[in-house]
């Protein structure tokens, strides 16, 4: 709070009279003090703004991405991909971002080898196909540059799918590899509906439009016919594995069953080719330890989007369609 001046009373003349003007004066002054402290407060207030201004352009801006990729090193490096999370079109795991990384990784002139660091339950299998062929398209375009599949502690299903194509598979002794099988999963709610009184009223326009609707009794036809199209994206599976794996792989009437193994199981069945880490497979067998990471960063517009926008889209569309089936 500005101190404001006192009434300061000046003699006039020999009878020591106050002055007639004081009265004026104070108010002037009082008026001067009020108009700085406003002044001071406005300077202040516009000051805070522009540093409150500055530190969200600053998080806009590292957020969003928009500082651009890290310097490379200079001489050659190893390229890492990550592969972590569910194998689907709106994740972090999705082909768009993986391949994008992947193209980005051979391209680069320094990359002596690109090793994917997987930690992956699987997903789609659309998904996971797509990667699976830009791998072996890469691998034609620059056959020079190795591709390695590192797996931490999990690479099943989807993600096996991906990391079959890879020259060699490398895993601990304890990650968990294969499941190599397909699924489509749901519920089932007839008895509790019969039970709680509720009827079922589905319209549809085509006799198989409610194709495994969870609210209406199973149909054997669709049934068999949903077990049929399961039983093809198998076949590509194994398919795929058995291309990437060759001679490698030891198959047993089991290694196709959906069971899952250990990274030692891994290695006695042609799944896995050795033990190794990201480390240890850019310093011993690529030979370049400088490690670059190329994984595509979510940054905060694709995280709000997909979390307002995308997920709503999604359930739009299993509502519309139902669920698809999925490589776990």
């Amino acid at each position: 709070m500005a101190d404001y001046p006192q009434p300061d009373f000046q003699p006039s003349g020999s009878s020591g009279n106050p002055d007639p003007q004081w009265e004026r004066k104070l108010l002037e002054k009082l008026a001067s003090a009020s108009l700085n402290e406003q002044r001071a407060r406005r300077r202040w207030g516009i000051f805070f703004k522009l540093l409150a201004f500055g530190y969200l352009a600053v998080f806009l801006f590292i957020a969003l991405g928009l500082g651009g990729g890290d310097k490379l090193p200079d001489g050659k490096h190893t390229a890492v991909v990550y592969v972590h999370g569910t194998i689907d079109a709106t994740g972090a795991a999705s082909a768009e971002k993986i391949n994008a990384a992947l193209q980005s990784a051979f391209e680069d002139k320094g990359t002596a080898g690109v090793i994917l660091r997987i930690n992956s339950p699987g997903g789609s299998p659309v998904q996971s196909g797509i990667i699976y062929d830009e791998i072996k398209r890469l691998r034609t375009k620059y056959p020079d540059t190795p591709l390695y599949a590192v797996v931490e502690d999990l690479c099943a299903s989807g993600g096996y799918y991906v990391a079959s194509a890879a020259d060699k598979i490398y895993a601990n002794k304890a990650s968990l590899v294969g499941s190599i099988g397909v699924l489509m999963d749901g519920f089932g709610f007839t008895g509790t509906m019969d039970k709680l009184g509720v009827e079922r009223r589905l319209l549809t326009a085509g006799e198989n439009k409610g194709f495994l609707d969870p609210f209406s009794p199973q149909e054997p036809q669709q049934k068999a016919y949903a077990k049929a199209m399961l039983e093809e994206i198998h076949r590509q599976f194994i398919e795929a594995v058995r291309k990437g794996r060759g001679n490698r792989l030891k198959e047993t009437p089991e290694i196709f069953s959906g069971l899952v193994w250990t990274g030692s199981q891994g290695v006695k069945l042609g799944l896995v080719d050795d033990y190794g880490t990201v480390d240890s497979v850019a310093r011993d067998v690529i030979k370049a330890d400088k490690l670059v990471d190329f994984s595509v960063k979510e940054n905060l517009a694709e995280r709000f989007a997909k979390r307002f926008g995308a997920d709503m889209a999604q359930s739009l569309v299993f509502k519309l369609f139902g669920e698809g089936p999925a490589v776990h």
